[in-house]
């Protein structure tokens, strides 16, 4: 399997989760709850360990350098998704989460698109290394010959 393939296939994993995550959240009533968004990376953690996961598996791969790479494409693929997906939602269906997200601790008051589409896309590239790097302190030690990964 290519690892374009695997970073693709995965990073649009975390999209879903995170937009499946999003839109439960809303249709039950609890999107205004700024802290339930920190739940989104466990979606990004389970997305870069499968990734990493497969290029072990699949690929025989044991390159630090290359599985590390792996999860840090599949994150920032997966943030890309992301942005592209709110600047849609914002556009499109509801333009009232600018307030919303207004009205949290996270953000100052006076957000604009460009200005929320800036944060995220620092914030996701920083969580993208932080978790692959994590990750990657799991995996370090495994070779290819390992038969414990599952």
């Amino acid at each position: 399997m290519s690892n374009n393939k695997i970073i693709l296939s995965n990073a649009l994993l975390i999209f879903g989760g995170i937009a499946g995550f999003f839109f439960l959240t809303k249709i039950i009533g609890l999107d205004d709850v700024s802290e339930l968004r920190l739940l989104n990376f466990v979606f990004v953690l389970w997305g870069i360990n499968r990734a990493i996961k497969t290029n072990i598996k699949v690929n025989q791969e044991s390159s630090y350098i290359n599985n590390f790479s792996i999860g840090i494409g599949t994150s920032v693929l997966a943030v890309g998704f992301t942005i592209v997906g709110l600047i849609f939602y914002v556009g499109f269906i509801d333009s009232g989460l600018i307030a919303v997200l207004e009205n949290t601790s996270f953000w100052i008051q006076n957000l604009s698109l460009p200005l929320i589409v800036f944060a995220l896309a620092i914030e996701g590239v920083a969580s993208s290394v932080i978790c692959s790097f994590i990750l990657m302190q799991y995996y370090k030690n495994y070779k290819v010959t390992d038969a414990s990964i599952a």
